[in-house]
């Protein structure tokens, strides 16, 4: 059995040489890192190193959960990870299924580009147009003010406002993008049960939801999986580029405060001991949608 494997691998070397540098890094660059999560258990210091600093146990775990904004950080996170999974999660379906029905290329070519145009955007770009045009003197506000008569509004610095401006920069930026897996889907059926429906007299509407939505399922609840999983990643980037010192009661999330502990106050195995954690919960959520997911529709990532 093992010779037979070593001789198969011998025969088609040009093939696990392709698969190599995928294989180191991940094996330098994911696996070989993990032995540094012990400093979340760990009183580090730099000069001792990761071994020779001392056991704390749980220490920073239990400074994490009875810090005064231990509910603040989890309550950003959530909001902003879940609110943004409902809102963008559809958005993406629904378009693949507008476009796979235009008949028009040429329109269709167009609207495809546009629309996906803005996920080219990096980060920092996007979120310098953010707030230029919701400054006091910005586009936004200038409309507001030509049209109600009203005083300017100070978005930026509102808590308020900051999780839906978040939440719809992440519609205008992504939803373009995601929708190529399903209109990929979308590719895959059959022309010929279209052409069955429509003898059969279904009409666009019923194609969509008797063929289209059904076709494109199984992708839509693995990408779903692979959403709950990270709901408490949430982005730092744009978090932390967008956050003021009156909007932080709202954006004030997990990663940008790992960021400021961790880095910024060389905190190291506190700020390690709450990634640490925001892990452990997504491992949690994923394995549990998965199991769900299996059970409910027989899709499942494993």
């Amino acid at each position: 059995m093992n010779s037979s494997r070593f001789k198969a691998i011998a025969n088609n070397y040009q093939l696990y040489l392709f698969l190599l540098p995928t294989l180191l890094y991940f094996a330098i660059f994911a696996y070989w890192p993990m032995y540094g999560v012990i400093i979340a258990f760990k009183d580090f210091s730099v000069t001792k190193g990761i071994l020779g600093s001392p056991w704390v146990g749980f220490e920073h775990f239990e400074r994490f959960f009875t810090s005064y904004n231990f509910k603040e950080l989890i309550g950003n996170t959530l909001g902003l990870s879940v609110l943004g999974l409902i809102v963008t999660f559809p958005l993406p379906i629904v378009l693949a299924l507008l476009l796979n029905q235009v008949s028009n290329l040429r329109f269709k070519k167009f609207v495809q580009t546009t629309v996906y145009a803005p996920f080219f955007i990096s980060t920092v770009v996007l979120s310098g147009m953010i707030l230029v045009f919701l400054s006091p003197t910005g586009i936004i506000n200038q409309a507001i003010v030509q049209l109600s008569g009203k005083e300017p509004i100070l978005f930026m610095s509102q808590p308020e406002y900051f999780k839906a401006i978040y939440i719809l920069s992440d519609v205008w930026q992504g939803t373009g993008f995601s929708a190529i897996v399903y209109i990929a889907a979308l590719a895959g059926v059959n022309p010929e049960i279209h052409e069955a429906a429509i003898v059969d007299g279904a009409t666009k509407w019923q194609r969509i939801l008797n063929v289209d939505l059904p076709s494109i399922m199984p992708t839509a609840i693995i990408l779903l999986i692979l959403a709950v999983g990270n709901v408490m990643g949430v982005g730092f980037e744009k978090a932390y580029l967008l956050q003021t010192p009156t909007n932080l009661p709202s954006s004030e999330i997990i990663s940008t405060y790992v960021y400021k502990v961790g880095l910024k106050q060389s905190q190291y195995s506190f700020s390690a001991a709450v990634g640490l954690f925001n892990s452990v919960i997504n491992l949690i959520l994923l394995i549990a949608v998965n199991k769900t997911a299996k059970k409910l529709s027989n899709t499942s990532l494993f």
